[in-house]
C-alpha cells in the first residue's frame, strides 16, 4: 500500500525556491534542504528527484510566478511606453531595495552561477530572457504603432538593450553599495525611449 505524502509538495517547492534564491545552488546542500523543508531525505528524493532536479523545478516555478506580473504591466490598455517604464523602474527598485537587495533575481543568479557549465540551467535562463525580450519587444512595437516611440527607433534593439540593462541592474543592485548607479543607469536607458 502506497504511503500518502505527509507534506505539501507545492509548499515544499516554494520553500526550496526561497532557499536556493537566498543561498544559491552550490551553497545549498541536501541537508540544508531537508532541514529547511522539514521533510525527510527519502521524501525529498521521491518527490523531487535530485537536488539538481529540485533546483530546476524551483527555477521553473520562479519564472511561472514572475511572468503574469510582466504581462499585466506591459499589456494594459492604452499607451504602451508607461508599462515599459514601469517594468524597468520596478526591476531597478527591487534591485536596490534593502529587503530584497541581497537576493537578486533567481534567473540572473543562475546565469552567473551555473549557466556556463549546466546546460539545463542555461536553457532555462535563455528561455526566461527570450520571454522577457519578446514581451518588451511587443510592447515597444505597440508603442511605435501608437506614435509613442519614434519611427527611427528599432523596437527589437531597444528590447535587447533593456533586457541586458535589467540583468545588469540585478547584478549591480545586489553587489553595489551605491543605489544611485542603478537609478542613474535606468533613467538614462529610459531616456532612449523618448
Amino acid at each position: 500500500m502506497a504511503r500518502t505524502k505527509e507534506f505539501d509538495p507545492d509548499a515544499a517547492l516554494q520553500s526550496a525556491l526561497e532557499l536556493f534564491w537566498r543561498r544559491g545552488y552550490e551553497a545549498t546542500s541536501v541537508t540544508d534542504l531537508v532541514q529547511h523543508l522539514g521533510i525527510g531525505r527519502a521524501s525529498l528524493y521521491a518527490t523531487f528527484g535530485s537536488k539538481h532536479e529540485l533546483y530546476l523545478k524551483a527555477l521553473d516555478r520562479y519564472a511561472e510566478t514572475r511572468d503574469p506580473q510582466l504581462l499585466d504591466e506591459l499589456y494594459r490598455p492604452g499607451p504602451a511606453l508607461p508599462g515599459v517604464r514601469t517594468v524597468v523602474r520596478r526591476f531597478a527598485a527591487e534591485a536596490v531595495a534593502p529587503e530584497t537587495r541581497g537576493d537578486g533575481c533567481l534567473v540572473t543568479n543562475t546565469a552567473a552561477e551555473l549557466a556556463s557549465r549546466d546546460p539545463d540551467a542555461a536553457r532555462r535562463v535563455e528561455v526566461s530572457w527570450e520571454r522577457l525580450e519578446t514581451l518588451l519587444h511587443s510592447a515597444l512595437v505597440r508603442a511605435q504603432a501608437q506614435g509613442e516611440l519614434p519611427e527611427h527607433r528599432d523596437p527589437r534593439m531597444l528590447a535587447r538593450m533593456l533586457l541586458v540593462l535589467l540583468q545588469g541592474v540585478r547584478v549591480v543592485g545586489r553587489t553595489s553599495g551605491d543605489p544611485s548607479r542603478v537609478r542613474d543607469a535606468t533613467e538614462q536607458a529610459l531616456a532612449l525611449l523618448a
